[in-house]
């Protein structure tokens, strides 16, 4: 989720230096990279590996594309990854009415498309998944749906209250100033709290630690440290933390994904591996490794990855399940992807774009209003001035 004002903003601060590996329009095109690999890793591992789909075990239809597909999940590890160190970076200077802005203008555009195309589907097709209330689909345009139990439109959504999660958190960051040693603190801080909630008796610690994903949130920020400054001890400790403890719940996140008697037949360390590849990956990215990738399609590549990421799971394993019979297995995945890669580019050009930027617009306007304290122009609710008593009714100065 990088903003083109932010996603070039390579290295400042102690020897600040021109943006390096980014892209025309001020994109760190590797990073758009990374965010591809890991949209198709979701996208594959739903079409390929989830049974809801095709009607019967997808092992059995792609024996081979199986066992790469199961481990697809993990591109949602790599997304908090890239989120972390994100936004850090387009976090850094902001006031944290900025930052909010920013966020909502960012995230909401596109998943109100989304949120409305995919109900549009399960109401004409209601074969994999049915929408049990429309008041369902109200609250889920909120984003909140995770906190008050309302399920989710699309499941693929449960990752973007994850996300909600890490704003709030790093909102006190903003608020006391996004520096060095801050980034630090609350580094520390999050990981305490990550160990701490497992087996302490706290609700409201364990809603905001989510010890399986903030790993890869704090991880990412530790990167984006490394990249703004300079690797030290303390940073490579920070990140060496989190990588173990991204390591220790991989079992717990298989069961969750695979269920647990797929995740007793799957091997583990492929994931293992992943999970290492993603922080090497990353830790490239942030030594200054990867600059030279500035291939001209990665932001434009990239730009449609949340967009693809909000459709293609309900939507997808619907049009897969209707086609199913009439089309052969791997043709129609092609075809439902590019469909989904499509449909993606359409919300971005025609939604994301120009409701993202109104959005903004009357977001910081209505900012501008909170801090002068008084909002301008003419008010709805203002009482009429009252004009001046007539001279019958004025009592008559003394002389």
């Amino acid at each position: 989720m990088i903003s083109r004002s932010s996603a070039g903003e390579s290295r400042v601060g102690g020897g600040s230096r021109a943006p390096a590996g980014a892209a025309p329009g001020g994109r760190l095109a590797v990073l758009d990279g990374v965010r591809v690999l890991a949209a198709l890793g979701v996208l594959f591992y739903h079409y390929f590996a989830l049974s809801s789909a095709w009607g019967e075990p997808p092992e059995g239809i792609f024996p081979v594309a199986h066992r790469f597909a199961v481990y697809g999940w993990l591109g949602v590890e790599i997304f908090f990854l890239v989120s972390g160190f994100v936004i850090c970076m387009s976090a850094w200077g902001r006031t944290v009415g900025d930052f909010a802005v920013s966020r909502v203008s960012r995230l909401f555009p596109a998943y109100w498309a989304a949120v409305a195309f995919t109900t549009l589907v399960l109401f004409t097709w209601p074969e994999v998944r049915e929408v049990s209330a429309f008041s369902d689909v109200v609250v889920n345009l909120s984003m909140l749906q995770g906190g008050i139990g309302v399920p989710n439109i699309d499941d693929a959504y449960w990752t973007l209250f994850v996300e909600l999660k890490f704003y709030v958190l790093f909102a006190i960051v903003v608020m006391r100033g996004v520096t060095y040693r801050n980034c630090v603190l609350f580094c520390a801080a999050w990981t305490l709290a990550g160990v701490v909630a497992p087996t302490a008796d706290s609700g409201v610690l364990s809603f905001f630690a989510v010890s399986s994903s903030s790993p890869y949130f704090i991880a990412g920020i530790g990167f984006y440290l490394m990249r703004r400054f300079r690797p030290n001890a303390v940073l490579w400790a920070v990140v060496g933390v989190q990588f173990l403890l991204a390591q220790h719940h991989v079992h717990a996140r298989m069961i969750s994904s695979l269920g647990r008697a797929a995740t007793h037949q799957t091997p583990a360390w492929p994931a293992h591996l992943v999970i290492a590849l993603g922080f090497a990956l990353m830790a490239a990215i942030a030594l200054g490794a990867l600059d030279g990738v500035r291939w001209r399609w990665l932001p434009h590549a990239g730009s449609l990855t949340y967009p693809l990421y909000l459709i293609h799971m309900m939507a997808g394993l619907t049009l897969i399940h209707t086609f199913r019979r009439d089309v052969a297995p791997l043709p129609l995945v092609i075809g439902v992807t590019a469909t989904m890669l499509l449909l993606a580019w359409l919300i971005h050009r025609f939604v994301e774009r120009p409701l993202g930027r109104l959005l903004r617009d009357g977001l910081r306007r209505g900012l501008q209003d909170i801090r002068s304290g008084t909002p301008r122009g003419p008010s709805i609710g203002r009482l009429p001035a009252q004009s001046p008593a007539p001279d019958t009714e004025r009592v008559p100065a003394r002389r």
